[in-house]
């Protein structure tokens, strides 16, 4: 049978002075009907160009395919006319995205946008068009598709968003899926739905899947097969219970290895002294009006929380939850509704922005994307000794806290006249923890701050995050959409859904006994968790539920 997908010894280059010649080297596997092939590896492994160089869309101006063959249904498509590669995207092949909002015209209706595919590449008249784009709606499970039809994207969730690329893909039935980690920016949760639905598609359909992924918990519930690719290179493929269940190589054992536990470890009680508590924390939106017309939002009901020194406590839950909007309440980087922030014994919900600076430097805050949270024009070394100068400590003594705080967080010291963009992205993050421990803090917030890294950075990060927690005695609210990462830092945990604490308590007693319905839906939606053993790594011989 020919397969649908045959990629033999395909190589793309790099431009010169690139940090090695090829992006992909003499790559060679293939993708069947009826079968879903996840290519797995970090940033940097190949697994994207690979992808965009099938559908056409690679950098022509800095990745030049130079060897090898690419076959959709056995013609190689790899010399093709733009006009025919063109033809092919959608009718042939389509692609599913990373962001799903980045992917949506903002200013054009959805149903405009998926019926845009057909009046390219069909002769079907304005009703048949409108009828095809509601069933491929339908297809994909949205609510009411007739009203949905006329929603604009930021009208819809983000789990919403993607089935409406998934529709947008699908509508004209193409032979080859290709998604290039369609889940990465979901919550656990949307992401166990659309995960779902991809396998019921491709199910249903019969057609291929190639799925692009750097998350082996994602591989392990929805793979066929396996691609492992480090430094543009495969170094292990095979069906999916062999690569889980008894991978060779050293970097397939490595990402499966990295892969956080879903059983949280044996953690005592902190008995250390609180430095930071809520008590009846609540944040609204929006108003009643006038006339009692309006709405209110509560982003935040009625919070209660301690976080001791020496101590993690996690806040989870999925977008919306207000899990983040506590976080910026306790930070003051936006003002309580009512309720109180105490800072040891010091209330800073209400006090005034001149009272409050001199609390500035007891709580620092950790974002999720580190490229967004440094000044690309600043040194790091020139951001890690800001806030200590501004403070009153000299720059001799901030630049030396700068070089002792860079080797604590494994980079060396004599890179802090480097700028941001020559850091990879977890050199980056050690750096926004450099920055935040320069002001000595007693509380340090975690907000989502390892969700953008690779598996095996994550797990780095997350150690450093536990060694420098111990090493200056610090409280950490550390705030996470991903149940796994959170079984391995947390000491307690706090579950939250619409603003409300639905549960809480010690990590390993929620884990394992949780008494809420959302609790129990969050973790059992985590990917590959029926998979992966209380080692982080597959358990032998065991694959994945199909």
């Amino acid at each position: 049978m020919t397969p649908i997908l045959d990629i033999e010894n395909l190589s793309v280059s790099l431009p010169k002075g690139a940090d090695r010649p090829f992006a992909i080297q003499d790559i060679t596997f293939s993708v069947n009907a009826g079968e879903i092939v996840c290519v797995v590896g970090e940033s940097g492994s190949g697994k994207s160009v690979t992808s965009f160089t099938v559908m056409g869309l690679h950098d022509k101006r800095a990745l030049t395919p130079v060897a090898g063959e690419i076959r959709l249904e056995g013609k190689n498509i790899l010399g093709a006319s733009a006009a025919e590669i063109r033809r092919l995207r959608g009718e042939k092949m389509a692609m599913i995205f990373q962001e799903p909002m980045t992917a949506l015209n903002p200013v054009a209706p959805v149903g405009q946008q998926i019926g845009e595919m057909l009046e390219i590449h069909t002769n079907f008249g304005a009703a048949k068009r409108k009828a095809k784009v509601l069933q491929a709606m339908r297809d994909v499970h949205l609510p009411d598709p007739e009203k949905m039809y006329h929603s604009f994207p930021h009208q819809l969730s983000g789990g919403q968003r993607q089935r409406i690329v998934i529709a947008m893909s699908l509508v004209l039935e193409p032979v080859l899926l290709i998604a290039d980690e369609p889940t990465t920016a979901l919550d656990v949760t949307t992401q166990a739905q659309i995960l779902a639905l991809i396998k019921e598609l491709q199910t249903r359909r019969g057609m291929g899947v190639l799925f692009i992924t750097h998350d082996f918990g994602v591989v392990a519930d929805i793979a066929d097969r396996v691609v492992v690719m480090q430094n543009g290179q495969i170094v292990e493929q095979g069906p999916v219970a062999q690569v889980l269940g008894n991978p060779t190589h050293p970097y397939t054992k490595m990402l499966i290895n990295a892969v956080p536990s879903m059983t949280p470890p044996s953690r005592a009680p902190v008995a250390g002294p609180v430095a930071l508590s809520a008590a009846n924390l609540n944040k609204q939106y929006g108003s009643l009006g006038l006339l009692g017309g309006g709405r209110v939002v509560n982003a935040a009901n009625d919070v209660n929380f301690q976080v001791r020194r020496g101590e993690t406590l996690g806040i989870v839950g999925e977008s919306g939850s207000g899990k983040s909007t506590v976080a910026r309440c306790v930070m003051r980087l936006i003002d309580p509704t009512s309720g109180e922030v105490l800072i040891g014994d010091t209330n800073i919900a209400t006090i005034a922005e001149s009272q409050l600076r001199q609390h500035r430097r007891d709580i620092q805050i950790v974002f999720q994307d580190p490229y967004r949270s440094l000044n690309p024009r600043r040194t790091v070394g020139q951001s890690i000794t800001e806030g200590p100068v501004n403070f009153g400590v000299s720059p001799a003594e901030a630049l030396e806290r700068a070089r002792r705080l860079m080797s604590i967080v494994g980079l060396a010291p004599e890179a802090l006249d480097r700028f941001p963009h020559q850091f990879s992205g977890g050199q980056r993050q050690r750096i926004c923890i450099a920055r935040a421990l320069a002001m000595e803090p007693m509380v340090l917030i975690a907000d989502e701050a390892v969700s953008a890294l690779d598996v095996s950075v994550q797990a780095q990060v997350l150690d450093l995050l536990e060694d420098v927690k111990e090493k200056f005695d610090l409280a950490m609210l550390f705030i996470t959409h991903d149940l796994r990462v959170a079984a391995q830092i947390c000491d307690r945990i706090m579950v939250m859904q619409k603003g409300i604490v639905v549960e809480s308590g010690p990590t390993a007693q929620v884990f394992a006994n949780p008494q809420h319905p959302y609790t129990r839906a969050l973790l059992s939606a985590a990917p590959g968790h029926s998979t992966f053993d209380s080692k982080g790594g597959a358990s032998a011989g065991q694959a994945a539920p199909l």
